[in-house]
């Protein structure tokens, strides 16, 4: 819009709105303002602290399961995702997603299958409405163990 315009409520003044050269407008507002800010810790930083394979019934000897032990600072997360990759985590081959729920404290154990022994990529990513953290490990998995 070319020209001068003046539109006024309770909360804003436009002034004037005019063609700039680089195709955009420009508004000019005069008046009080207000909006809320909430500052909020998010978190800060996850670990994995210990793996251990879990010990297979015959029944489910197809799958290697595998315990991770999960640390986190900050504020408490709401939902965990596992992201399993080849080695040089490159292509995914599994994405899992679960809620948690973690009281006092940021230590939680993560149970995940691997359908077949080889090395795979690891992505741990905690989550909460305002924030994510990811840590991610190189595992070897040998029908049964795993290091």
């Amino acid at each position: 819009t070319t020209g001068a315009s003046s539109i006024s409520d309770s909360s804003a003044t436009v002034e004037l709105m005019e063609d700039n050269p680089d195709g955009g407008c420009h508004i000019y507002r005069n008046g009080y303002y207000r909006s809320g800010i909430s500052v909020v810790e998010g978190i800060l930083e996850v670990n994995i602290i210990q793996m251990t394979s879990i010990q297979t019934t015959e029944s489910q000897a197809g799958n290697s399961l595998v315990d991770f032990v999960v640390t986190c600072q900050g504020s408490l997360p709401t939902d965990v995702c596992t992201v399993v990759s080849d080695p040089t985590c490159q292509m995914s081959k599994s994405v899992v997603c679960d809620p948690i729920a973690v009281s006092d404290e940021c230590l939680l154990t993560i149970r995940r299958a691997f359908e077949e022994p080889g090395t795979y990529c690891i992505n741990i990513t905690l989550g909460d409405d305002t924030s994510q953290a990811l840590t991610s490990a190189l595992i070897s998995v040998n029908g049964g163990e795993s290091t």
